[in-house]
Formats: C-alpha cells, sequence, structure tokens
C-alpha cells in the first residue's frame, strides 16, 4: 500500500516527472516543487507577475495540493498570502476553469475541455493562472469585491495590486 503523503502509484510517477521537467533550465517555472520531497502531495510555487499586468515584478507564492488520485483529479491551488484578483477568493483559493473537476458544468458555464483532464500539467495550470493574473474572468468572479472594482473602477483596481506588489516587495 503506497504512503499516504506519496498519493497512487500513478501520482507519485506523474508528480515525480512534472517536477524534473519544471526543474529544468529551460523551465519557465522553475521555482515549483514539492515543499518536503517526501511528500509529493504538496507543492509550493513562485508565481512571477505577468508583464504589462498590474501585477508585473511581483513574484507570488502558491501552494498548490495534489489529490492521491492525481491526474484523474486537479489540484487546488491557493496564494499564500492571498492576493487581490477577481478569480482568487478572499482566501487566496484559485477559481479557474483548468482547476476544475472534469465532468459537465453543473451551472452551464463552462464546456468540459476547458476543465481539468489528465492531459493536463502543473506547468499548463501555471501558464494559466499567469493568463487570470493578466486578463480576468470578471464573468466568472470568485472574489465579488476585486470583480467590481475592475469593472467599475479599473484604475483603482490596477492602484490596488500596484500597491500590493510593492508591498509584497517591501517597497
Amino acid at each position: 500500500m503506497s504512503n499516504p503523503s506519496q498519493g497512487s502509484a500513478a501520482a507519485t510517477r506523474r508528480l515525480t516527472l512534472e517536477y524534473k521537467q519544471l526543474a529544468a533550465e529551460d523551465s519557465l517555472f522553475p521555482a515549483c516543487g514539492p515543499i518536503d520531497e517526501k511528500d509529493l502531495l504538496h507543492w509550493e510555487a513562485l508565481v512571477p507577475g505577468p508583464d504589462d499586468s498590474p501585477f508585473e515584478g511581483g513574484v507570488f507564492s502558491a501552494k498548490l495540493t495534489f489529490p492521491p488520485s492525481y491526474p484523474l483529479e486537479p489540484p487546488t491551488m491557493k496564494f499564500d498570502p492571498p492576493i487581490f484578483h477577481p478569480n482568487v477568493y478572499p482566501d487566496g483559493t484559485v477559481c479557474i476553469s483548468i482547476l476544475h473537476a472534469p465532468g459537465d458544468d453543473p451551472n452551464m458555464y463552462e464546456s468540459s475541455s476547458e476543465r481539468w483532464s489528465p492531459v493536463q500539467s502543473i506547468e499548463k495550470i501555471l501558464l494559466s493562472v499567469l493568463s487570470m493574473l493578466a486578463e480576468p474572468n470578471v464573468e466568472s468572479g470568485a472574489n465579488i469585491d476585486a470583480c467590481k472594482m475592475w469593472r467599475d473602477d479599473r484604475k483603482g483596481y490596477e492602484e490596488v495590486v500596484r500597491r500590493s506588489v510593492r508591498e509584497q516587495l517591501g517597497l
């Protein structure tokens, strides 16, 4: 029987492979991997703020938690500390299609092709998060205050985000 901190044999194999790929020199996300190499189900990633966005220049810490059934089920991702963004819940949990369980959306908002499937990867999740940071989806918001501000006062929203980036950098 597998160690619960490792998950299934399939999860262990897949997470080990993805870790090696992310650790490669040419990876866009070299600062992503298990918090403790004895526990492959809990990772940390440093997500750079996308260029030409209010998050530019920031580096944001996020935790990825993988179910033992990975890659059949998606991980969860949570910014720690939380960031102010329409698609990030106030507790830091990221809400994007690629992190939603496979199958049909009960709310009929997303197609099943946008949701998690085992062909997705950690790198694809992180690329989706970069895209989300640059271009929020306010039609499917997780933080109502950030959605409202993004829609009604874009300059104010961008200033709040830029201020939080400066604070995070200690400036």
